[in-house]
């Protein structure tokens, strides 16, 4: 994977530059760097590794508190000189498709961790190697972790990539998504003081 392309982009958050991530120029759906203007990696850098959800991100669903953590997330990032990485890895790794049917799973009683296996996947499919990569291809040696997830905590810790501190990103749970916050917190250890 390298960096392959890069523009300035103003937005409601303030100043970025989006640089583009791929093993090739022709790839469509390339991994995303969101970096803010003021950004400075000689120091800890508020960083925020969101994988993408498309109903959550792009389309508002309240199943998910994901479009309201990229929100949150672009707001520090610009207010702190931070780096959004936006990685293609939908439905915690499983795909859109998949995640619509793990969806309906719910809708029938199942909680989100028993979906996913119920289709055959980890109940958390995901990777951060790319976000590694990405931070390095940046400079970046320390960074805030904005994150309720220890293990994208974990994955940076066993990296060359130093975790300076954690930035809680706890959105207040709604009627659509309350038994999927309290599976994350329950079953995934994801540090939300519900």
């Amino acid at each position: 994977m390298q960096r392959q392309a890069e523009a300035r982009i103003p937005s409601e958050y303030g100043q970025f530059t989006m640089l583009a991530f791929a093993d090739k120029p022709s790839e469509k759906m390339p991994h995303i760097a969101f970096v803010a203007e003021g950004f400075d990696p000689g120091r800890p850098v508020p960083v925020r590794i969101h994988s993408e959800c498309m109903t959550g991100d792009v389309f508002g669903s309240k199943r998910c508190d994901c479009g309201e953590q990229l929100d949150a997330s672009l707001r520090i990032a610009a207010e702190r000189g931070g780096v959004v990485i936006y990685l293609r890895q939908e439905g915690r790794g499983i795909g859109l498709i998949n995640k619509l049917k793990a969806y309906n799973l719910q809708d029938l009683g199942l909680n989100t961790a028993e979906a996913n296996t119920h289709l055959g996947f980890d109940v958390d499919a995901r990777q951060y190697d790319c976000a590694i990569f990405i931070l390095q291809d940046l400079g970046i040696t320390a960074v805030e972790l904005i994150t309720n997830n220890p293990d994208k905590v974990e994955a940076l810790r066993r990296s060359p990539v130093h975790v300076n501190g954690r930035i809680p990103l706890v959105i207040p749970p709604q009627d659509d998504s309350r038994n999927y916050l309290k599976t994350k917190q329950e079953l995934m250890g994801h540090l939300l003081g519900l």
